[in-house]
């Protein structure tokens, strides 16, 4: 697998949240969690973010232990430190201040240099009636795509 091709996404994502704001941040992460990314066993679906003294964590991620690592393997749940500036985590900390905003992992990728980056939404949770409408439209689109074939 090419490093290029490494992009995991969230799917659920956009069918619980609308998106408010979305950032892409830089993640800490351990030797072993990078090997393990590049083989593409990463998981971010039930992953979420937290701001913890200043500093953004995501919590949840599953990366699935490196094989060839053994003993000095990394736990495959731990919390994993978001790289953002000072004022990118303030920003989004006065913005949590509103009821029902959660920061929400988007996809995580490799970039061009091979560093690992994930993209974040400020997320409002969306009611049952938005979901509704939201699969409307999909089957809408889904009849209009057959019809034009």
């Amino acid at each position: 697998m090419n490093q290029q091709d490494i992009n995991i996404k969230n799917r659920k994502a956009g069918y619980e949240y609308a998106f408010l704001d979305k950032l892409v941040a830089g993640i800490s992460l351990l030797g072993t969690e990078i090997k393990s990314i590049r083989q593409g066993k990463a998981n971010i679906t039930e992953a979420f973010c937290v701001i913890d003294k200043g500093e953004l964590w995501v919590r949840n991620m599953q990366i699935e232990e490196y094989e060839k690592a053994r003993h000095y393997n990394h736990a495959p749940r731990r919390d994993r430190k978001l790289l953002l500036h000072k004022h990118e985590i303030k920003k989004l900390s006065n913005q949590m201040k509103d009821q029902g905003l959660a920061i929400i992992p988007l996809r995580l990728f490799l970039n061009k240099e091979g560093l690992a980056k994930m993209e974040i939404a400020l997320a409002k949770g969306k009611k049952l009636y938005d979901k509704r409408e939201d699969i409307k439209k999909k089957d809408v689109q889904r009849e209009m795509q057959r019809r034009l074939k």
